[in-house]
């Protein structure tokens, strides 16, 4: 692991984000943000934004853009807020309203472990 970001309370649900993350999962980083840019979701908008992070923190260390893939990214549940509508005969009915913390790492290509 070379660097890592994290973007925590995204107001949106994992399972919509790990859609997304299927198609850029162990893609060299230039490549997996062309595909963030033609791929029409929400969840594009805040992986691209979580793997921006970690390529300027990537950066700092002196690593270049073009030798870096993403060895690893999740997308694990944060908290839910609660809320309440009406139902029939007057009932109330509990709507979750999903998180989600992103996580990627990002590491140097020649150490990628061929599986």
């Amino acid at each position: 692991m070379v660097t890592r970001a994290e973007t925590k309370y995204v107001r949106i649900s994992p399972y919509r984000v790990r859609t997304v993350i299927e198609v850029i999962k162990n893609k060299p980083v230039m490549q997996a943000m062309y595909l963030l840019r033609a791929i029409n979701k929400k969840a594009s908008f805040y992986l691209a934004k979580t793997i921006n992070s970690a390529l300027a923190n990537a950066e700092r260390k002196g690593y270049q853009e073009r030798e870096l893939f993403i060895s690893k990214i999740l997308a694990n549940p944060g908290p839910m807020f609660k809320r309440y509508r009406a139902a029939s005969f007057g009932r109330a009915t509990s709507i979750r309203k999903r998180t989600t913390h992103i996580i990627v790492e990002l590491d140097v290509l020649d150490n990628r472990r061929l599986s």
